[in-house]
């Protein structure tokens, strides 16, 4: 049952399963919704935990039309739910939610207990000559400037065709339908084009500041990087030492925790029975 929090600009969509347990919040990541847990969640239930799946600003069930959608603004929003629910709480964020929950964790550490960052975009980009010569990270690319040029859905639906390298998800073209018919609703793609020109240099700012465990989790095909396990290494390296640990699920493009949710849902709770160990 969708439930909804009123916050300053807007209103934020979630769900909340299991009756007790650590509380873990779930945050997709841009022109998605909260459905893109919907094989973590029971797992995650399963195993002990209370789990809130929130529509990010401007997506899913979420008020659509907010004045910016930085990753800043997104940890601003899973704070305030923290808060609402009786937090402190397990922060897990895809790609742009994952620099979302990096910030959030460093500024606000009494109501993070830990991080898992999944194909997160949490530092500065930079592109090298060298990355054009992989050809699904060339590709992706090219759809993602399509659909932040021309507010394209086709185009959106292409990079996620690169995106999901090889194995699809069962519920792929009735998933793919409803990403599109959300995306149509108003100012949902305006969401999306905004999302998408943002970048992660107030996510990269906070990665020295936080002070709970941190599991990066990165497909070793995820077009969105040429090299993803350099990537993962990078975000490790920025943290305070001993602090993070990266896992890579193979074959996996840039979402893992869909396309391999097993393997996803072992890694996270081995990292979260250290945690509470």
């Amino acid at each position: 049952m969708t439930e909804f929090l009123t916050i300053d600009g807007g209103t934020l969509a979630y769900d909340l399963t299991g009756a007790a347990g650590p509380l873990v919040v779930l945050a997709h990541g841009m022109g998605d919704s909260r459905q893109a847990y919907r094989f973590l969640t029971p797992v995650l239930v399963d195993a002990g935990y209370r789990v809130a799946a929130v529509d990010l600003r401007g997506c899913g069930e979420s008020s659509a039309e907010w004045p910016s959608y930085s990753r800043t603004d997104i940890a601003g929003d899973l704070l305030a739910l923290v808060r609402h629910l009786g937090g402190p709480a397990v922060l897990v964020g895809h790609s742009i939610a994952g620099g979302a929950v990096t910030i959030a964790a460093a500024t606000a550490p009494e109501l993070v207990t830990a991080v898992v960052e999944i194909a997160p975009f949490t530092r500065k980009q930079s592109l090298r000559i060298g990355d054009l010569r992989v050809a699904s990270f060339r590709r992706g690319m090219r759809h993602l400037l399509g659909m932040n040029l021309l507010g394209s859905s086709t185009q959106w639906a292409k990079y996620l065709d690169v995106a999901y390298p090889g194995t699809k998800p069962a519920d792929w073209d009735t998933r793919l339908a409803q990403v599109t018919t959300m995306l149509a609703e108003p100012g949902r793609m305006k969401a999306l084009q905004a999302m998408g020109r943002t970048t992660p240099v107030d996510a990269g700012e906070q990665l020295g500041n936080v002070r709970c465990p941190v599991l990066v989790l990165q497909g070793s095909a995820d077009p969105d990087w040429a090299a993803p396990r350099a990537e993962g290494e990078a975000i490790v390296a920025d943290l305070p030492a001993g602090l993070g640990r990266l896992e890579m699920i193979d074959g996996a493009g840039h979402y893992p925790h869909v396309q391999f949710p097993a393997a996803v849902a072992a890694a996270v709770l081995t990292f979260l029975a250290g945690v509470r160990a």
